[in-house]
């Protein structure tokens, strides 16, 4: 029979009551007193319940479904996604923003005053050959239409009420300055007195030899003038009278010939329309003809 657990003897050779020694215990292997095997006291599973699951089982006992504001939010569930959000967008990163898009936009938008609208408008309409369009100018000066607008009408009275030679006008579905019909006797006098200017002897005489034999070069204009006319013809292409027409296959040399606006001051038709040249001619044309080009 072996012997009881409360028997224990300590190192001095006493009797102890109670619990086994420590080391047998510490080592996890069972007491053992005369070979009878006492079994380890296996300890209890201790439940660890999730406050989340506390409230679910407290929510099905009182017949509810659990929601969302209930349970509490688990920490992979969503919170405020819309029902109708796409499922591919999911795990997609989000769109970096731009480094000072909104911002600089929003800045730019506050920063211009009516004085600094005024002036922009009023640079960008002088350099315009066309009428420009409402939705064009506050593309550029980034500002709401309804504003270009406004100040455009503004401009416009200001113009006609401080009595400038000229006016804001809207036309062809845009916005041009315009001179005053009451000042046109002016401008008609300045624009016909810049365009009356006569051309001189040397460009009236190199006219009649393009007129009378383009497509011609320079070379053979030269020859037959007996002069160089390189400074002549870019005179003449310069009133808009010659124009280039190709070049010459033998030696790529340019050719010119009159426009129609050298028919339009001469009232022709045609350059076939044109006076005989023969009463005109020298003696020796014929020695002008030949000359090398």
């Amino acid at each position: 029979m072996g012997t009881p657990l409360s028997d224990h003897v300590d190192p001095a050779g006493r009797a102890v009551a109670g619990e086994p020694p420590v080391d047998q215990w510490d080592a996890g292997e069972p007491p053992t007193t005369g070979g009878d095997a006492v079994p380890y006291p296996a300890a209890e599973p201790t439940a660890v319940t999730h406050p989340a699951d506390e409230d679910v089982a407290v929510a099905e006992q009182a017949g509810r479904t659990p929601g969302v504001e209930e349970r509490g939010a688990g920490p992979d569930e969503a919170v405020g996604v819309p029902e109708d959000a796409n499922p591919d967008a999911a795990g997609e990163p989000a769109a970096a923003p731009v480094p000072g898009g909104a911002g600089r936009r929003a800045t730019a938008l506050a920063l211009i005053d009516d004085d600094e609208l005024r002036g922009a408008l009023e640079a960008i309409l002088l350099v315009v050959d066309e009428p420009v369009t409402e939705i064009l100018l506050a593309q550029v000066l980034e500002q709401p239409t309804e504003r270009i607008s406004a100040m455009l009408e503004r401009l416009s009275a200001g113009y006609t009420a401080a009595g400038h030679g000229f006016e804001l006008r809207r036309a062809a579905g845009g916005w041009r300055l315009y001179t005053r019909p009451e000042y046109a006797t002016y401008v008609e006098r300045f624009v016909l007195d810049g365009q009356s200017v006569r051309l001189t002897q040397a460009a009236l005489e190199t006219l009649a030899v393009v007129a009378y034999k383009q497509p011609v070069t320079r070379s053979r204009i030269s020859a037959i003038r007996g002069v160089n006319c390189d400074g002549v013809i870019r005179t003449l292409v310069t009133r808009g009278l010659v124009e280039e027409c190709g070049t010459e296959p033998e030696s790529g040399a340019f050719l010119y010939r009159t426009t129609t606006l050298f028919l339009e001051k001469l009232g022709l038709d045609t350059v076939a329309q044109l006076p005989p040249l023969a009463p005109f001619l020298p003696d020796d044309v014929e020695e002008i003809a030949d000359a090398p080009r």
